[in-house]
């Protein structure tokens, strides 16, 4: 008898380190996660450096940081690499969505490019975007597993709702009245009983995991 291959909950461990230092994503992982997940601990907590995000999609992205975390703390890690893609824009800002906030990462500031950006190629409204996150596993043993979550919509200005983070404001998914700005984190993630999809990408992304 061949022994049991261990499942991706087992191969965690007790702790597991979330390659982060934004706030608000370690949040919104520890709720997806739930009281019977592992203990979560932030990269900011451990004094990790925040690796150069230099890859060319969210998959190389979340890897990379992945990886980077496993192997200096010897700990299981998770990162979360996502951001927001708008069509008329060319999937901008894609990839550089943190980047677009600034060293400060003032948000505000980066919804204000957006609708600037628009403006300027005169596209017109509805503007469809999308959200996607990259979920990234990976071991000090160098080891990465990934999973992904979209979800689409489209952009409103001025931004609604002092809810969530990031361009959660100005992102109205396909099928809602309201921004993800509006919603609380609950309704954000759209976990529904019974085994539906969820609504939000990272909740997409983490409901792909095995658990």
């Amino acid at each position: 008898m061949t022994p049991r291959q261990k499942s991706l909950r087992e191969r965690l461990g007790p702790t597991l380190v979330i390659a982060t230092h934004n706030a608000g994503k370690l949040k919104e992982l520890g709720d997806l996660f739930g009281a019977s997940g592992p203990r979560l601990v932030s990269a900011a907590e451990l004094g990790l450096p925040e690796p150069e995000e230099t890859g060319d999609s969210f998959q190389s992205n979340a890897r990379l940081k992945a990886r980077a975390a496993a192997f200096i703390a010897r700990l299981p890690a998770l990162a979360d690499d996502s951001g927001l893609a708008v069509d008329a824009l060319g999937g901008a800002p894609g990839v550089f969505s943190a980047r677009w906030a600034g060293e400060g990462r003032d948000f505000s500031a980066a919804m204000a490019r957006v609708e600037r950006e628009l403006r300027a190629v005169g596209a017109p409204s509805p503007w469809s975007a999308h959200f996607l996150s990259a979920l990234a596993f990976a071991w000090p043993d160098g080891s990465v597993e990934v999973y992904e979550g979209r979800v689409d919509g489209t952009l409103v200005f001025p931004p609604r709702g002092s809810l969530g983070f990031g361009y959660d404001p100005i992102f109205l998914p396909d099928g809602h009245d309201r921004t993800f700005g509006e919603m609380t984190r609950e309704e954000k993630h759209g976990l529904l009983d019974g085994g539906g999809r969820a609504l939000s990408h990272r909740a997409r992304a983490f409901q792909a995991v095995p658990l």
